[in-house]
């Protein structure tokens, strides 16, 4: 049945749906699941990773759907809603489909933007369980990464207070750690705008080692971009050993193998491999697996999720966070190239008030109500706006795959504004389609489900944008220019050096190019929308995760850590203490 979104809440929706959830045992039954593939966690349960693909290795894929967006505002255009929403339309044509999406960060959850669980009649349940911490695995990474941090720190202590006799009594060598140059933090799984510059140690000898620290947001750890390309435990565990914590006084890289620490490390991360099994109001499967941020890290649901779900389901719907010049581009050249998988369709999430934003529209503000501007019909501001639309069908053409627009429909959206956007979408070679999922659940998203599966029957001719073998600046110089449609790169003398090092150093050829900016334009700076002319991507530094194998070039201003607004999300949480229902959450 369909929910009223209009009059209910999201958590009433989920708490009326988890009233019928699947229980481990039938969807184990559902989908011939054997007995030890399944880790129950409550309501919930894991897939046993290894077990269950070792035992489809000789079934077929299904489709492939990735999931993208136009240029969002600051409240996002609804892409895990969209993607629960065809999953659900799918089913509804009688299509074995499932989907893979990103665990949500405490951080968000409890701001502005809210869970990531969708919204109305696609969401997905526990609700509760899925907003908060789910089966661990965020709380696992913060704990792995804050051990490497916990290690560094004691071991500059005990070389500064030990002399090397000493230290060799204690079975230590001397790694003479550059206290300037530490590249980890620590991680809470919140928006803590004061933690993100701190001074550690402070006190006596025996307070750790003093120096300047910050704290970063969980999600943004070089653990969470691991686990979403790691392909087994033997891989996480080698990954985890190359992670730079910092540098030696000669520069050369201090490495958690190096702090002895990634063994212990492993040990928290061994049960993140396993994704978690959830569901859609509807009772569709729903993989949740790694979550990390898109504008700083890969931003992909894992590629362990996308090769369970495409073994298990005939269309496997994956999502690419934020907008298609982001998410997508890294799902296309990086999660793609290392998964050595090939998708059929994607599908760009949009919506009338994102393009309206783009036509020069007024700020649109988390927390505040939309301005009229948005709420009332305006074809002219619509139209300037489209331009940012077209981009993003551009940039998914490059890419060979067959391009989908779907319109996150809003109760505010008229029809010839919904009509302006199809005829241009249309003339830009990308089938379009009306999904009223939020309101509807499947029946609303008929006419996605139905352009997906047209679209997923026509060839595809997949090709990456860059050979590997590419120099590491020209690979940024064609992102820059391809993508996001700048007219080249500055880079800071720092910036220069370290690509000029990168590119010089063998071990560093196989590295993937994970690009870090902000995903409110297209270009480095959030202020400007639409599709900017005439501007240069400034990189002003670029981050080394040795472990996941990527070079981070950094453009523009981007904090590891989020801070959190006046009206944040937990003002209106709350459990019943009669029931124990949590209430609030959105």
């Amino acid at each position: 049945m369909a929910y009223d979104p209009t009059t209910m809440k999201d958590y009433e929706i989920a708490r009326l749906a988890e009233q019928n959830l699947p229980t481990p045992e039938e969807w184990r039954e559902r989908f011939g699941l054997h007995q030890e593939e399944i880790i129950p966690y409550g309501k919930i349960c894991k897939l046993d990773f290894l077990k269950t693909i070792e035992r489809l290795r000789n079934r077929p894929d299904g489709k492939y759907i990735e999931i993208t967006a136009v240029t969002p505002t600051p409240m996002g255009e609804g892409k895990t809603t969209t993607t629960l929403g065809l999953v659900e339309g799918l089913s509804k044509r009688g299509v074995n489909a499932g989907a893979a999406i990103r665990q949500p960060s405490g951080g968000p959850t409890m701001n502005i933007k809210g869970t990531a669980a969708g919204g109305g009649n696609a969401l997905a349940i526990p609700m509760t369980e899925f907003s908060l911490g789910l089966t661990g695995d965020i709380n696992d990474i913060m704990n792995a990464h804050n051990l490497a941090m916990v290690a560094l720190n004691a071991r500059m202590q005990h070389e500064r207070n030990y002399g090397d006799a000493e230290l060799a009594g204690r079975n230590l060598r001397r790694l003479e750690i550059d206290p300037t140059r530490v590249e980890l933090g620590w991680t809470i799984d919140f928006c803590a705008q004061g933690l993100r510059n701190i001074i550690m140690g402070i006190g006596g000898r025996r307070d750790g080692y003093m120096m300047k620290s910050r704290f970063d947001i969980a999600v943004s750890s070089e653990l969470m971009a691991i686990l979403s390309v790691v392909t087994d435990l033997k891989d996480l565990r080698e990954r985890i050993g190359k992670i730079i914590v910092a540098y030696d006084k000669k520069g050369r890289p201090v490495t958690a193998a190096d702090l002895e620490v990634a063994g212990a490390m492993c040990a928290f991360m061994k049960n993140t491999i396993n994704p978690t099994l959830v569901s859609t109001v509807e009772y569709q499967p729903v993989l949740v697996h790694a979550g990390p941020f898109a504008n700083i890290a890969i931003g992909q649901s894992s590629i362990i999720a996308d090769r369970i779900g495409l073994k298990m389901f005939d269309y496997h719907v994956t999502e690419s966070g934020f907008a298609a010049d982001i998410g997508f581009e890294k799902f296309w050249n990086v999660k793609c190239r290392l998964s050595g998988l090939t998708p059929d369709v994607s599908v760009i999430t949009t919506t009338i008030r994102a393009l309206k934003m783009h036509g020069g529209g007024p700020e649109v503000v988390p927390g505040r109500a939309l301005p009229e501007a948005y709420r009332k019909e305006n074809l002219a501001l619509l139209e300037k706006g489209l331009a940012n639309l077209l981009h993003h069908i551009a940039i998914v053409k490059k890419s060979g795959i067959n391009p989908v627009v779907c319109i996150n429909a809003f109760y505010t959206d008229t029809r010839d504004e919904i009509n302006l956007v199809r005829r241009y979408a249309e003339q830009a070679g990308a089938r379009c389609a009306l999904s009223e999922h939020w309101l509807k659940g499947g029946e609303g998203a008929l006419d996605l489900a139905d352009a997906v599966i047209d679209a997923g029957k026509e060839k595809v001719d997949f090709k990456f944008l860059y050979p590997m073998e590419m120099p590491f600046k020209q690979k940024v110089e064609t992102i820059a220019r391809e993508v996001y449609g700048a007219d080249g790169v500055s880079w800071t003398p720092e910036a220069a050096t370290k690509a000029g090092y990168f590119e010089a150093d063998p071990a560093f050829k196989g590295y993937s190019t994970i690009m870090v900016k902000t995903h409110l334009s297209l270009s480095h700076d959030p202020g400007i929308k639409g599709v900017p002319r005439g501007w240069v991507l400034p990189v002003r530094d670029i981050l080394v995760y040795a472990g996941a194998g990527f070079l981070c070039p950094v453009a523009g201003a981007v904090s590891l850590m989020p801070g959190t607004g006046s009206d944040p999300a937990f003002r209106r949480i709350d459990v019943d203490v009669n029931t124990g229902e949590v209430l609030g959450l959105f």
